[in-house]
């Protein structure tokens, strides 16, 4: 399998789509390692697994409509496996495994059939002081925006999930890439005040656009270099309520076809309306509740 991933839009080929079987018991609070689920196990919301697979079940039938190849990682007994972002992630024709936190590793394990299709060569694995996840890293094409964490607070976090020695480790990878590192809120218990992830506050869609919160970033300077990359008059700017339901982690199949989540009406109306982009709204509200949506679902292998 020759893996191909530049930016976030371009025509889907071949992805991962995270497994919703065999999640588990629900996590007791100090279980938890984001603030959204910290949220929904605090209030007895936490997401069932029959609703898990309803929605996901909904992402995998659009994405097979647009011809999409779409592989499974294998069901490991009472693991918690629906987000693939999370697990590792394509720049141009390399995937790195993701160091992710010492409580998860496990779910490494179900992706090693898709792994034997790839060339051994195209496969690294990060230093052990290296952190970093998919959901922080957003390509656009020569350009890579790394959502990070470089207070000296970070250790106390669980929701500080990429470090600078994960972006110094990437440059070295990727030499002809421009990384952008973007500092984000952290908070584990408060969904509305902290950033998981980059993709949970700024997401390029169509061609040439962007989604983008605000307040996500801890330096306002981050949140203007983006205004400016983008252009004002191409970004569509989510409220905190917006943004506390994961607006920005919607997921592109192609500049012009984007899978987002069917309450998003304000987002979906415009993108349909000022962007002429075909909206596929599908329901994963539940999915909502562990810390992630769309984008943290899937590993996109291959994009034209």
């Amino acid at each position: 399998m020759n893996l191909n991933i530049q930016n976030e839009t371009a025509r889907l080929k071949t992805v991962v789509l995270g497994q919703p079987y065999s999640i588990g018991k629900d996590p007791a609070v100090n279980e938890t390692y984001d603030a959204k689920s910290y949220e929904s196990v605090k209030n007895n919301t936490y997401p069932r697994e029959e609703d898990i697979v309803a929605e996901m079940s909904a992402f995998e039938q659009v994405l097979l409509k647009y011809e999409v190849k779409v592989f499974r990682p294998l069901i490991l007994p009472n693991c918690n496996q629906v987000y693939a972002r999370d697990v590792a992630f394509v720049i141009d024709d390399k995937i790195i495994t993701s160091n992710i936190i010492p409580e998860r590793a496990d779910e490494q394990e179900a992706y090693a059939p898709i792994y034997s299709k790839i060339a051994f060569n195209k496969i690294y694995n990060l230093p052990e002081k290296a952190h970093v996840e998919g959901g922080d890293v957003v390509l656009y094409n020569d350009v890579v925006f790394v959502g990070t964490y470089t207070a000296d607070d970070y250790p106390n976090f669980k929701t500080a999930r990429t470090n600078a020695y994960a972006i110094d480790f990437m440059k070295e990878l990727f030499p002809n890439k421009t990384f952008v590192p973007l500092e984000l809120e952290k908070n584990d218990t408060d969904p509305r005040k902290g950033i998981l992830h980059l993709d949970c506050t700024f997401m390029p869609v169509g061609n040439g656009k962007a989604i983008i919160y605000k307040d996500g970033f801890r330096n306002p300077n981050d949140y203007n270099y983006l205004i400016e990359f983008f252009g004002k008059g191409n970004v569509f700017e989510v409220t905190q309520e917006e943004m506390y339901y994961m607006n920005t982690n919607i997921f592109s199949i192609s500049p012009s076809v984007v899978v987002s989540e069917e309450r998003f009406s304000r987002l979906n109306q415009f993108m349909i309306n000022e962007w002429g982009i075909t909206v596929e709204s599908i329901p994963y509200y539940e999915i909502s509740k562990m810390g992630g949506l769309l984008r943290c679902s899937t590993l996109p292998l291959i994009r034209e």
